[in-house]
């Protein structure tokens, strides 16, 4: 049967009656309650007595409650009640359209919008990608409906409105910046929650999970990046996306998986490689790497040993990107005279009065100020190179494969830069190498673990030995003294202006900070000859 009963003779009616003969329908009657005419076969309220001759109806009424309302009747009734699309609207195939709706004249309906039952969109409309109609909604004539917007039951849009994107709640999200971020990366219309994740110290990191197969899974990582530390973001992210892009055709001429060894960096709707919020703090997002995992301490000493190497690879992976590409975005990161000159600045200020809580550490890096310049000075005469170095090569800043244990994927690149494979490998060092945390108020429990050091430097020189210069080499030991004591004069220094830099939990943080890494400093010295044996051993020097 290919008849059409239409509820309604009026303006409307008509239009579907002229769309539906177009599309194939043989013929076309009416039910209305006042017109009369030899096409109405009867008042609305007979639409269950012409069942038998006509299997398929719509309600063709532009009052959105009278024509949800005869809609649900007529499909309560049995009825079949198809959608009817005019020859000349763009409808995308992913776009649904509910029973009894109309998309009328050169409307247009795009990707993977939803359109519920009873619903007209008239001539000229247009709904834009990832949209929800609610059913017994009326799009007026031209009126723009923009993309992931969320029209409720029953409500017309009016001729010519553009209706702009609608924002829903999304659990986790408790201020305006995060919920602005969360929308300028494209997440909002189908994010199912977000929140706090990692542990450092610097930015402010999100979990943003978005629905999946088998249920919510964390997708994407959002940062808040922190502007006191780093005050160029734009460099800052110039110098990821250039890195992380280049690292990409790296890893697939070595037959990896650049989605899983490299972070991918996302931009913003707008094409940016950074959001800035209402506050003016910048925001960055990249892909979360699944079945992977990382370490804040050294559990089992192969993982220290992989560090090294994945550490060691990233450096030589980055042997032809040129240095001088790059922004130097906290000039002299890793310039330790000029960190012991702001120590001595800080000291002598003594805006808190602090001076007085900690004079033995104090004296502890007075003693060593000599120290301080043995990099510096050498990087000045051209001994060592500048090379692209991560600047931040602690054991919880790789990501390490869930299955294999092995390492897989270098993140926390906000510190990408010009620097000293010496500094990246001291800084490792320093990290992995301690038999406590760097908070550790008792420093019984700190020490310097030569057999991990040991390890580290195995897996770091397999990767970089031909990469690197002997002076590069025979400097490392160096490095791992140095950063030390530079870490450990970074935590002083912030404790005695304020804590204005790391974040801290409580006054004496920063302080307690300091005396280990002054700790494993003692231990270094103690070791220094066996420290220098192994990178001679390992790094093939004469």
């Amino acid at each position: 049967m290919n008849n059409l009963l239409i509820l309604g003779a009026g303006g409307m009616g008509h239009m579907i009656q002229e769309t539906a003969l177009q599309i194939g329908y043989e013929s076309v009657a009416f039910l209305d309650d006042a017109k009369k005419g030899k096409d109405i076969i009867g008042k609305c309220c007979d639409y269950e007595n012409f069942l038998q001759s006509y299997d398929t109806a719509v309600a063709a009424f532009g009052d959105n409650n009278m024509r949800l309302c005869w809609t649900e009747r007529l499909m309560e009734a049995g009825y079949q009640v198809p959608a009817i699309v005019h020859p000349s609207a763009v409808v995308s195939p992913s776009a649904v359209i509910g029973r009894g709706s109309f998309v009328m004249h050169r409307a247009v309906v795009n990707t993977n919008t939803v359109i519920e039952h009873g619903v007209l969109v008239s001539s000229g409309a247009v709904i834009d990608h990832d949209s929800y109609i609610a059913s017994g909604v009326n799009i007026g004539l031209g009126s723009i409906v923009k993309a992931n917007c969320t029209i409720a039951t029953g409500v017309r849009v009016e001729a010519g409105d553009v209706i702009f994107s609608t924002r829903r709640k999304i659990d986790g999200v408790d201020n305006r910046n995060l919920e602005d971020a969360i929308y300028a990366f494209g997440f909002g219309p189908k994010c199912s929650y977000v929140k706090p994740f990692g542990a450092g110290h610097i930015n402010e990191t999100y979990a943003v999970y978005m629905p999946g197969e088998e249920g919510d899974e964390l997708a994407y990582v959002l940062q808040r990046v922190n502007s006191n530390v780093f005050k160029d973001p734009a460099g800052v992210m110039e110098n990821i996306f250039g890195v992380t892009e280049y690292l990409r055709g790296v890893i697939r001429a070595e037959g990896g998986d650049p989605d899983r060894e490299t972070l991918s960096y996302i931009k913003t709707k707008d094409g940016c490689n950074y959001f800035e919020d209402a506050e003016g703090e910048p925001w960055r997002c990249y892909n979360f790497i699944a079945d992977s995992m990382c370490y804040q301490l050294v559990e089992d000493p192969e993982q220290f040993y992989q560090s090294g190497n994945s550490f060691g690879h990233f450096l030589k992976q980055l042997g032809n990107y040129p240095a001088s590409r790059l922004i130097e975005t906290i000039p002299d990161f890793h310039n330790t005279v000029k960190r012991y000159h702001a120590f001595e600045v800080a000291r002598k200020r003594d805006l808190k009065n602090r001076a007085a809580f900690c004079k033995e550490e104090i004296a502890f890096v007075q003693k060593r100020e000599k120290d301080c310049a043995v990099l510096v000075r050498q990087q000045e005469d051209g001994t060592l190179p500048l090379r692209v170095t991560h600047n931040d090569t602690k054991l919880n800043n790789i990501l390490f494969d869930s299955e294999t244990k092995k390492g897989l994927c270098i993140i926390d690149l906000d510190t990408i830069m010009p620097g000293l494979a010496a500094n990246d490998f001291g800084d490792s060092i320093r990290f992995g190498a301690a038999t406590a945390e760097e908070d550790e108020k008792d420093l019984s429990k700190m020490h310097f673990d030569i057999g991990l050091y040991e390890l580290f430097a195995r897996g770091y020189l397999e990767e970089t030995k031909d990469v690197l210069t002997e002076a590069e080499i025979q400097s490392l030991p160096w490095g791992a003294r140095v950063i030390t004591l530079e870490c450990g004069i970074r935590f002083l220094t912030d404790y005695l202006q304020g804590d204005t830099y790391f974040k801290t939990d409580y006054p004496e943080h920063n302080l307690v900070r300091a005396r280990t890494q002054f700790k494993l400093v003692e231990e270094m010295e103690q070791q220094f000859e066996k420290m220098q044996e192994i990178v001679i051993q390992y790094g093939g020097c004469k």
